[in-house]
């Protein structure tokens, strides 16, 4: 499954993430601490960390508040 935005500040849309990236924002929007998320998932924590910079990156998201709101709007 492919996922592709389009955010209001940006006219093309914004580069797919992929399915262990989508989980993983789904639980630190859920509130999840790195260290729980990098448990739930059978991650080290250094990991969760990896996939949340390649969020950020992808998307030009730089906070935490950003991420929530990115993933409650994607229904995650």
């Amino acid at each position: 499954m492919s996922l592709t935005l389009a955010t209001p500040h940006a006219e093309a849309p914004v580069p797919a993430l992929a399915p262990r990236e989508q989980e993983t924002l789904r639980h630190i929007a859920a509130g999840r601490t790195y260290l729980q998320t990098a448990r739930h998932m059978g991650l080290s924590k250094h990991t969760v960390d990896a996939y949340l910079r390649r969020i950020r990156a992808k998307l030009n998201i730089n906070s935490t508040a950003e991420l929530t709101r990115l993933a409650i709007s994607l229904g995650l």
